[in-house]
């Protein structure tokens, strides 16, 4: 088997190439062959298979057909302008997030065309709980309408329709997964209006002073780093032809308020580290927050194997596990 992961640079990207690594193996056969692309060259590390790492921009028009005639068998589409960005940049948002996802699509059909029929790989789309808008019913259902209320969620629903499309074709086999915010996310800081979940918990745990931009009323739907992983190898494995036509799926995930996740700090580290909180309103933030689901009733996911976290406490066991000390 061979893999391609784009967005392999990424937080989520990095962690599922070393899980690939250290398992060997992917759906069941043994992996010959792994590239590597984000928009920086993905870090070096050991495998027990090749690996040729790449920097390159997939807006780019000479890349998703370099790309795509790799003829992977699965390929990870990570690659994604974050929410925040996305909206302040609207150019950019629309280049990447389904400029580029058209590209990579289109350049697969030609691959396939060029092989006649023989070449349809699996392929594994990140999409986001962002394709909801309000109002929403107490709990968003599978056949709840995507109607999203941001140029990110309005970029993921339309590369959702493409995917569905291009798989009802059977240009490839696709399989879109709408990821709940991933928290708590190592590392720094990026430009996504859901950065805070994760720094409230990430900054106080490690001594450091946090931004809360919003109340502490304020519900959403998360899972951890190690879920998202999880999230992407099911979709890799199983029996697509359990999907029908409607090839994205909301997927489990943890239905906590601001304020549950401060308690959850509190229990894992204490007062001092629920102190280094500071509140500062933001409406902007608060405004795209409120357009966002909060709570789910993923049905099809569960019945299909996706699996993530137990409750908010989990998440923060996990980050502590797997990234703190990282």
């Amino acid at each position: 088997m061979k893999v391609l992961v784009i967005g392999a640079a990424g937080m989520i990207g990095r962690k599922l190439c070393q899980k690939l690594a250290r398992d060997g193996r992917l759906a069941g056969q043994t992996i010959e062959e792994a590239h590597l692309a984000d928009v920086v060259a993905p870090a070096p590390f050991e495998a027990p298979f090749p690996i040729v790492r790449e920097a390159c921009d997939i807006a780019a028009s000479y890349v998703a057909p370099k790309l795509a005639a790799l003829r992977a068998d699965v390929i990870f589409l990570l690659a994604s302008v974050v929410s925040g960005e996305a909206e302040a940049d609207f150019d950019k948002g629309y280049a990447i997030n389904l400029g580029g996802t058209h590209a990579l699509f289109e350049a697969i059909r030609r691959e396939q065309v060029l092989s006649r029929g023989a070449y349809r790989p699996r392929l594994v789309f990140t999409s986001s709980i962002a394709v909801f808008g309000a109002p929403f019913q107490d709990a968003i259902g599978d056949e709840f309408l995507a109607a999203p209320l941001t140029s990110y969620g309005t970029q993921k629903a339309i590369c959702e329709l493409l995917l569905a499309d291009y798989s009802r074709r059977g240009f490839f086999d696709g399989i879109g997964l709408r990821l709940p915010t991933i928290c708590v996310r190592p590392g720094a800081p990026n430009k996504a209006a859901s950065g805070f979940f994760s720094g409230i918990i990430r900054e106080p745990l490690s001594g450091k002073e946090a931004i809360l931009p919003v109340g502490d009323e304020v519900r959403h739907w998360h899972a951890s780093p190690r879920s998202a992983v999880g999230f992407l190898l099911r979709a890799a494995e199983i029996d697509t032809a359990l999907l029908g036509t409607r090839r994205t799926l909301n997927l489990p995930g943890v239905s906590a308020t601001v304020g549950e996740q401060i308690e959850a700090l509190r229990q894992a580290a204490g007062e001092k580290a629920v102190k280094l909180i500071r509140r500062e309103p933001d409406p902007t933030i608060a405004k795209i927050v409120a357009g966002w689901p909060s709570i789910f009733d993923p049905a099809r996911a569960k019945a299909l194997g996706f699996q993530a976290d137990a409750d908010f406490s989990a998440i923060i066991r996990a980050y502590l596990e797997d990234d703190f000390n990282s």
